[in-house]
């Protein structure tokens, strides 16, 4: 696996998944053994999930450095979820990766995820 590969499985799945209306992908960067990836989604109930994430290629396997995910309602007024591993929030289990559930005060623990891991949770709940 290197970046080049990733970044291409991931915009396969932004085309192909029926949770997803529609994409732009804003700036993509492919530098061999890392890389960056950040688009703005439409999913199929018309909420819209922007995507951020820096990653790096180890032993074959992507691992997220930095990430911000965030879906939120139509209109972009009303939070439904944020991922992300801002190191705010030392107490919580797993720190620094954490979730915003429906508030930006409504913080629980979370896991590192990859941007094809949140389009997999994305599908399952809508």
């Amino acid at each position: 696996m290197d970046a080049q590969q990733y970044l291409s499985e991931i915009k396969t799945k932004l085309v192909v998944s029926l949770a997803i209306l529609s994409f732009v992908i804003i700036e993509e960067q492919d530098l061999g053994d890392r890389g960056y990836f950040r688009a703005r989604v439409i999913l199929g109930n018309n909420d819209f999930l922007e995507i951020s994430e820096y990653f790096v290629i180890d032993n074959n396997k992507t691992i997220p450095q930095r990430y911000r995910y965030q879906w939120m309602n139509d209109a972009q007024s009303t939070l439904r979820k944020r991922w992300d591993n801002v190191p705010h929030f030392p107490n919580l289990p797993n720190f620094p990766h954490h979730i915003h559930i429906k508030s930006e005060n409504n913080v629980e623990p979370s896991q590192a995820i990859g941007i094809l891991e949140l389009l997999q949770i994305i599908e399952n709940e809508i």
